[in-house]
């Protein structure tokens, strides 16, 4: 019994990591200052404390978050906080969190972003297309997004908490994928809702689908409203259940998350030292 124990939660511990690999470590706050920032980098180049690390033994094979995001006036303090650690920066655009900017405008951030450094661009659809059923527009609006994000990632975010139904969630989905998305980003984090298991369901399903027809892997990044341990190993096992194993690595998921590690690592700390929070139970025991 006892090495059965042993062994669960080694597995749990795991699956936590792996979250961490997959964190867009975030800050899109109007209180932003170039010393959060940097704060923020030197989290992502160590997320989880040198001596947890040990106690699991995978100190010596590093442990670091996927990218680095932030809003575009941040981005050359995260590239030069980042540098030499291979981390990306991934800057939000197109008027984010709204999108409501003028389309040029929105079209020039996007290039001054990836002018000063980004590797990722998130950027926001005009929801209103999506709601009215501008398929077209759509298509055409992120078309230019990838054009101009050159060789950058493009991360295409939908604001599924205002798009009301789920056929029109993967409706944008799909259009976005034709046009040249590399993930689809369910949320901004801002709205009054963000991302759900429904939602996630249907863009994954989404996903599987133009996989199917076209061959072609897009990755899928759910964010807003992922703040604990418990909530991100769901998703996670969604992903393996729906995506399979390629999707549990950076290129193909992200966790959009500012406050979701400080809940890792404290539930990484109960496992080295078998202290659980009483309101902790993972969800594959």
């Amino acid at each position: 019994m006892g090495t059965r124990r042993s062994v669960k939660k080694a597995w749990q511990a795991a699956w936590l990591v792996r979250a961490v690999r997959l964190m867009d470590l975030t800050t899109l706050d109007g209180s932003d200052t170039p010393g959060r920032v940097e704060r923020l980098c030197r989290k992502a180049r160590q997320p989880v404390r040198p001596d947890l690390l040990e106690a699991l033994g995978i100190r010596e094979l590093g442990l670091r978050t996927a990218a680095v995001c932030v809003y575009h006036e941040r981005v050359e303090t995260a590239v030069r906080a980042l540098a030499g650690s291979g981390i990306p920066v991934a800057a939000v655009s197109t008027g984010f969190p709204h999108g409501q900017n003028p389309l040029p405008q929105r079209l020039d951030e996007i290039r001054a972003s990836v002018a000063a450094g980004a590797e990722e661009i998130d950027v926001v659809l005009t929801r209103s297309h999506v709601l009215t059923g501008r398929w077209e527009a759509i298509y055409e609006e992120v078309s230019e997004f990838r054009e101009a994000c050159g060789s950058a990632h493009l991360k295409v975010i939908l604001g599924t908490g205002d798009l009301a139904m789920l056929r029109t969630v993967g409706r944008a989905s799909l259009v976005s994928m034709m046009a040249g998305a590399d993930f689809v980003k369910t949320s901004t984090g801002k709205e009054a809702v963000n991302a759900t298991l429904p939602v996630g369901l249907t863009m994954v399903r989404a996903i599987r689908a133009y996989l199917e027809r076209t061959g072609y892997r897009v990755g899928f990044k759910p964010a807003g409203g992922i703040r604990t341990a418990k909530q991100a190993l769901v998703w996670l096992i969604m992903m393996k259940e729906e995506l399979g194993r390629p999707w549990l690595e950076p290129n193909l998921f992200r966790f959009g998350a500012s406050s979701l590690l400080g809940d890792i690592e404290r539930q990484l700390e109960h496992h080295v030292t078998g202290r659980y929070s009483a309101s902790y139970r993972h969800p594959l025991a």
